[in-house]
């Protein structure tokens, strides 16, 4: 009797299934192992510093090619698969980003699918003029130009984008440039921002401080929000001690309610700057200079703000100490910046003698 011969299939159909299976258990590891910079050390590349921009909407191989052409990624097709077959959910997110050197295929997916995006910041100090934050945006690396337009590089360029008052008609009808409005803070800005947007930013800051409740204070004090923010910055510029806000802010509505001059010294400089003539101090032909903004010329308010305020010269505009106080000088008997301030016009004779004493004595 012949036996039936055993079918061999079923063996090699299993020999088979493990063979895939242990080679894509190596491809897994290895795989793992190569993305992670564990086989070959992490790639060294020369954009570490270039920042990269990905733009919205882009796709994956877009993406990696990208990284692959600028040198960040040595082999973008090996990445690539490995997200089609282990991570296909991964999704990159648009922005700027920088990339370390060296680093690994795994570092550089992490960094997109977090969005890990790069970041510059500026500064603008409270007191800031328009030339001065010009003069700060203009100098500012790594930004994009608006649409089919040079980027503005100077300070002058950097002005004209400051007459865009349409970003602040509705609070300030009679706006002619921004000042007074650009708000002084730290900011960031990525590569993909242009100056327009930084400004617009800064704005939008202003609006923020300045609140409902801010413009319903002016309100009662039978005050505009130009004329708040022009008192403000003339506070700004005087306060050199942070408790002083409130008491300058006194004697200025003092003086504005029984038609007194404000003798403010930062409104004659910057009259002087306006036209181009400021010197580096105060001469008398600078006291004498006929501008709307000479407040030792003019009674009431200059017609705008003279700098940009941060939020404790608005609200110290709005709400003034209660003193009698109309005048303040330098206090010569302390050197930190603060004032003496006098009722009468005697005692600040006396205060304005002992600066003009120290002064000469300073100069000996």
């Amino acid at each position: 009797m012949k036996r039936k011969s055993v079918s061999r299939k079923p063996f090699k159909l299993f020999k088979l299934v493990v063979a895939v299976l242990v080679i894509a258990v190596v491809a897994f590891v290895g795989g793992g192992l190569w993305l992670n910079g564990e086989i070959n050390r992490p790639h060294d590349h020369q954009s570490a510093q270039k920042p990269i921009t990905i733009e919205p909407g882009a796709s994956t191989s877009v993406i990696l090619a990208r990284l692959q052409r600028e040198g960040v990624l040595e082999n973008d097709f090996a990445v690539k698969l490995w997200l089609r077959f282990f991570e296909p959910g991964a999704s990159f997110k648009a922005g700027d980003y920088r990339f370390k050197s060296p680093i690994s295929p795994r570092q550089v997916i992490n960094q997109l699918v977090k969005g890990d995006v790069t970041t510059l910041q500026f500064t603008i100090p409270e007191g800031y003029n328009q030339y001065d934050i010009a003069r700060v945006l203009a100098g500012l690396g790594g930004l994009k130009s608006s649409a089919g337009s040079k980027p503005p590089t100077t300070q002058d360029e950097m002005l004209k984008l400051f007459r865009n008052v349409s970003l602040i008609a509705d609070l300030d009808p009679q706006a002619t440039t921004l000042e007074g409005y650009l708000f002084p803070d730290t900011y960031e800005y990525t590569a993909s921002n242009t100056r327009e947007q930084l400004v617009e930013t800064m704005v939008k800051r202003f609006r923020q401080v300045y609140t409902a409740e801010s413009q319903q204070r002016a309100a009662e004090l039978g005050m505009t929000t130009r004329q708040v923010v022009a008192l403000a910055s003339l506070i700004e510029k005087e306060a050199k001690v942070d408790a002083e806000r409130e008491l300058i802010s006194s004697v200025f509505h003092r003086r504005l309610k029984i038609g007194e001059r404000l003798a403010c010294d930062p409104t004659v400089i910057y009259a002087a700057l306006i036209e181009g003539k400021y010197r580096g101090k105060i001469y008398q032909s600078d006291l004498d200079r006929d501008s709307a903004y000479n407040t030792y010329k003019r009674a009431g308010l200059p017609p705008g703000p003279i700098a940009s305020v941060g939020r404790r010269s608005l609200q110290a505009a709005l709400n003034p100490a209660e003193t009698d106080y109309l005048f303040f000088v330098v206090d010569v008997s302390k050197n930190d910046g603060s004032h003496k301030f006098s009722a009468s016009s005697a005692d600040h004779e006396r205060a304005v003698k002992l600066l003009r004493q120290a002064e000469r004595n300073g100069s000996k």
